[in-house]
């Protein structure tokens, strides 16, 4: 084995197409982990990145097959406004599990920008990171008309399957001859390789196209990429997404079928009580973001104390209704019955709570009920 070969294998180079992951213990399915990297109230971003490292460091430890954190703004109790520096962050406090964007908003973004930021952490970690793309902007119309310099958001999100091409062409250095692009290049990226000396680097991020509708299923399944859809925020239209995806889905060189993740919201204490008073605080955090008034999650006890009015306690109920919790048993019989009822070629869990030490406890529980590694 070559220096290099020893370097790639060290970096944690997974095996396979990259996409399809592996069921460990007793799971339907592989499993993964969708991180906000939330802030609590009384707590810090310093402290929220901290606990996204150590909740990665878990997921790995335990077997889960990958870890994506997600592009919000202007949202205090969401730590997660650059997707890129939070990967490149994670990548030096990991080995093996497979990290990515859950995803990155590209109409937020020049493509060019994109392809570079993503070639350098396949740089940093060779065959581990993903490339999840959303065309909302992870955001109120405001925040996002600042992030892109316009007023025009409505046909940013219609032009995103040209975005969408734009960037492949960018990570796989094939801009035909006469575009006006043909002579730039994303670096990291292919054209070192055909530069004197140059060697092909034999990793690309594979993409993965989200939604929340059936735009971005019937996207991905004509352009035969994966998909992953927001279970958790939009339940009612899970099964007819995935229904749209595979209907639409046609063979690619990265698959050969159709490969669907879920967002699920899932939280296990050693209690029902305990596991209820902790989703209670992502339900008013919810409250106040659907009603203009992000904050920072609340504690528990403030959760407890607050009086939910009419309407609110309705859209709590609605909510909690799609959160899976409880104890540990309940939980995995809870993604045991989404998993069949969807199909779900995997189950990608986000845990809700206010503390880091509760969504790291329950991570672990629901490895232990599925007999994981670790």
């Amino acid at each position: 084995m070559s220096g290099e070969d020893e370097e790639i294998r060290a970096g944690g180079e997974t095996a396979g197409d990259g996409i399809r992951g592996t069921a460990q213990g007793t799971a339907p399915v592989p499993l993964s982990v969708l991180d906000l990297v939330t802030v609590g109230a009384g707590s810090t971003a310093s402290r929220a990145v901290r606990t996204a490292v150590d909740i990665a460091r878990t997921a790995e430890r335990r077997g889960f097959h990958r870890y994506w954190v997600a592009e919000h703004h202007s949202m205090p109790g969401v730590a997660s406004s650059s997707p890129a520096v939070l990967l490149a962050h994670l990548a030096a406090h990991t080995e093996r599990i497979r990290l990515g964007s859950g995803g990155v908003m590209l109409p937020n973004h020049a493509p060019l920008v994109i392809a570079e930021q993503f070639g350098t952490l396949e740089a940093m970690a060779p065959g581990r990171i993903d490339l999840g793309l959303g065309r909302a902007p992870g955001t109120d119309g405001a925040t996002a008309a600042a992030l892109r310099r316009t007023e025009r958001l409505h046909e940013g999100a219609e032009e995103f399957p040209q975005q969408l091409a734009e960037l492949t062409r960018f990570l796989d250095d094939s801009f035909p001859d006469g575009h006006p692009y043909a002579k730039i290049h994303a670096v990291p990226g292919p054209v070192q390789a055909t530069s004197p000396g140059g060697v092909q680097d034999p990793h690309r991020p594979p993409l993965w196209l989200l939604g929340s509708s059936g735009f971005s299923a019937r996207l991905a399944g004509s352009l035969g990429l994966p998909f992953a859809f927001a279970h958790h925020f939009s339940a009612a239209n899970t099964l007819p997404a995935l229904d749209l995806y595979r209907a639409s889905f046609r063979p690619s060189e990265a698959l050969a079928e159709p490969y669907a993740l879920i967002g699920v919201a899932a939280l296990a204490a050693e209690t029902e009580q305990e596991a209820r008073r902790q989703v209670m605080t992502g339900a008013l955090s919810m409250v106040r973001l659907r009603t203009g008034r992000p904050g920072l999650v609340p504690s528990p006890e403030e959760a407890e104390a607050y009086r939910f009015n009419e309407l609110e306690r309705g859209f709590v109920d609605s909510w909690l209704g799609n959160v899976i919790h409880g104890t540990p048993d309940a939980v995995r019989q809870g993604l045991d019955d989404l998993a069949k009822r969807t199909g779900a070629d995997e189950l990608m869990i986000t845990a809700n709570a206010h503390g880091g030490a509760a969504r790291l406890r329950s991570y672990e529980l629901i490895a232990d009920a599925y007999g994981l590694p670790g």
